[in-house]
């Protein structure tokens, strides 16, 4: 397993200032935040793509996975809604394709830089009522995005989360099932696992062959904010041996949006705790 520094740590500089702060600490890879003020998916041309390309392989970096999750840069100039808004399952059509272009803009991106994977949200329920109309929403969605993914055989990712239309595990492989597309997968977040109630460990076998990413951050309190890893109450080392037992080799990445103002330092006691944990 390689382990990973998404750069939503480092909303303060830029995403050349990250790679090289990621690269100084230790990490194999990084996450690239797909929304302002890193890359902001129609807004990136190819050769910046390019250009951070270069900067990666200058720096001994590979790239675990594309952030997709958030589009914060839709609302400059509109009246802003929640984070995860124009969602994959508005009930909007303009919003959904909207965020479906957007996302295939991220899988192109992501193979400029030869990324391992893209990840993307549900969106938020907008009431029960309308629960299933979204769910469907998504789902088509979903298909239309692996099917634009079949081009650069880029691997898609649903994060999901506590509050989200799609916030357990058993709805991602119901998701996964009803698309019907070998390129998707999750995005699976072991903080949030825990907050819904999960047992990541067991979690994890239900999606063996299916973890494009795994994000970590350490969670206490059964609150929703992100730790460095080992200043929480998540077993770890049960997360890794279930890791181990199917046979995962991609990236552990550590996601730590909530430290802007001292990135490096609380990466650098993540970096160290990974490392002393699965021994390389």
């Amino acid at each position: 397993m390689k382990i990973a520094y998404s750069s939503n740590a480092y909303t303060k500089n830029s995403l050349s200032q990250a790679i090289d702060d990621i690269a100084r600490i230790g990490f194999d890879g990084l996450e690239i935040l797909c929304d302002r003020p890193h890359w902001f998916c129609p807004e990136v041309a190819d050769q910046e793509a390019e250009r951070i390309a270069e900067q990666l392989i200058e720096r001994g970096l590979k790239v675990s996975n594309l952030n997709a999750n958030t589009a914060d840069g839709y609302f400059i100039g509109r009246k802003a809604e929640n984070a995860f808004e124009p969602a994959l399952s508005s009930l909007d059509k303009e919003a959904r394709k909207w965020r479906i272009d957007y996302s295939c803009r991220a899988i192109e991106l992501g193979a400029l830089v030869n990324a391992n994977a893209v990840c993307v949200t549900s969106g938020l329920p907008k009431g029960d009522h309308n629960r299933q109309a979204q769910l469907k929403h998504f789902v088509d969605s979903m298909k239309a995005i692996c099917d634009f993914a079949e081009r650069f055989q880029m691997p898609v990712g649903i994060e999901y989360e506590p509050e989200l239309l799609v916030e357990f595990g058993e709805q991602v492989l119901e998701v996964i099932e009803q698309v019907g597309s070998p390129l998707l997968g999750t995005n699976l977040d072991v903080g949030h696992s825990f907050l819904n109630g999960e047992d990541p460990s067991k979690i994890i076998p239900q999606f063996k062959g299916r973890i494009w990413n795994m994000h970590f951050e350490d969670i206490k309190d059964n609150t929703h904010f992100h730790l460095p890893l080992g200043q929480g109450e998540l077993p770890f080392a049960s997360y890794i041996e279930a890791l181990k037992a199917i046979e995962y080799d991609r990236f552990l990445t550590v996601e730590l949006y909530t430290y802007p103002d001292s990135p490096d330092t609380v990466g650098q006691i993540s970096h160290d705790y990974l490392r002393a944990l699965i021994g390389e």
